[in-house]
């Protein structure tokens, strides 16, 4: 469901339903005996989605950067709060919001745009040219001297063993 997130589907449904009784994240993260921030995290999911935060999402959602960008505006100039813009545009948390603006500061719209899928391409090597007749005589020379060197050692260690 969340990987990463330190309650148990057990403790989730427990909070979920002490939400649902009116109990702030503080009492019930005391209540469960499990870590406030994570309590709290769920409470802000639970806000904006309900009973449907115990769900995971089946895919991860693509916003684009006009999107991230007007958010951003709009939470940084104080128009509204990252849980504002989380439950009107249905995001699946406010860190996302303040992520994005921690993004804006740092790397500026750039750092908004997005990215390039999967692996970087290997840097593409330049065209193989035609050789000519003599550099193909050449490199079979060269080949050919150093075959002729190891087989001189090879016989030569063959005569003389080391002691």
């Amino acid at each position: 469901m969340y990987p990463h997130s330190s309650l148990t589907a057990e403790q989730r449904l427990a909070a979920v339903d002490l939400f649902e009784e009116g109990f702030g994240h503080v009492a019930v993260s005391s209540r469960l005996g499990v870590s406030a921030g994570a309590v709290e995290k769920l409470g802000e999911r639970f806000r904006i989605w309900g009973r449907a935060a115990l769900e995971g999402k089946p895919t991860k959602q693509v916003y684009s950067f006009e999107f991230k960008l007007e958010l951003v505006r709009r939470y940084l100039s104080g128009d509204a709060t990252a849980m504002d813009l989380a439950l009107k545009h249905q995001l699946n948390s406010p860190a996302q919001v303040r992520n994005w603006a921690k993004i804006y500061r740092e790397q500026g719209e750039d750092g908004l745009r997005p990215k390039p899928k999967g692996r970087p391409r290997a840097a593409s090597s330049p065209e193989p040219t035609e050789l000519t007749e003599l550099e193909k005589l050449r490199r079979e020379n060269q080949r050919l001297q150093a075959e002729n060197a190891y087989l001189k050692k090879v016989r030569a260690l063959r005569n003389h063993p080391p002691r």
